[in-house]
């Protein structure tokens, strides 16, 4: 399964690195920082969420804008490029996507397209762009959701969907964190 990890890599790197610079560098953050905390999912799906976490942004590269809604965009051309159906999904609903359908006018066309899950890879995955800033830089969420704010400023729909998304998101952090340490207690030294 590495090769689905270095695959998913290149493929952001091809997409992100030249016209996205700053968008790679918060992607090559957010990927190391789901492989550091993969212990927090199950064995079999560690792959899936580094993955996913290097895969997470390839919807804002100007090749893939169609909706305009990053999420949606980047699951949808993952599809199209036959890349796993899960992990397309995990792009597509990735750090609570679904409110911001819902603020966008997309939420039942993302339902429609992508099934939503909620377990320990959805979290994980949460984690590492939710505590992890634009330019790569550690946050802890609250940090990182006052950042994101600021950036985009009082009314924007972008601020409306992260007041929204704050409890869940700050629920889904504190869950990996629990998962990450309880079963780091249990490798062998």
């Amino acid at each position: 399964m590495a090769a689905l990890v270095d695959a998913a890599r290149e493929v952001a790197r091809q997409l992100l690195e030249t016209p996205l610079p700053r968008r790679w560098s918060h992607v090559q953050a957010v990927a190391a920082k789901a492989d550091r905390i993969s212990a927090a999912v199950p064995v079999e799906d560690r792959d899936v969420l580094v993955a996913s976490a290097w895969l997470h942004d390839v919807g804002y590269s100007p090749d893939l804008v169609d909706t305009g809604f990053h999420s949606l965009d980047g699951g949808r051309w993952l599809r199209r490029e036959r890349y796993d159906e899960r992990i397309a999904a995990l792009v597509a609903h990735h750090s609570c996507a679904w409110l911001e359908a819902e603020e966008r006018g997309l939420a039942e066309v993302l339902a429609a397209e992508f099934p939503r899950e909620e377990t320990a890879v959805t979290d994980a995955l949460c984690f590492s762009d939710m505590t992890t800033g634009p330019d790569g830089q550690d946050f802890e969420v609250l940090e990182r959701l006052a950042e994101i704010r600021s950036r985009y400023g009082p009314e924007h729909l972008v601020t409306r969907f992260i007041r929204r998304a704050e409890p869940e998101m700050v629920a889904a952090v504190q869950r990996t964190q629990r998962r990450f340490a309880g079963n780091a207690q249990r490798q062998p030294i």
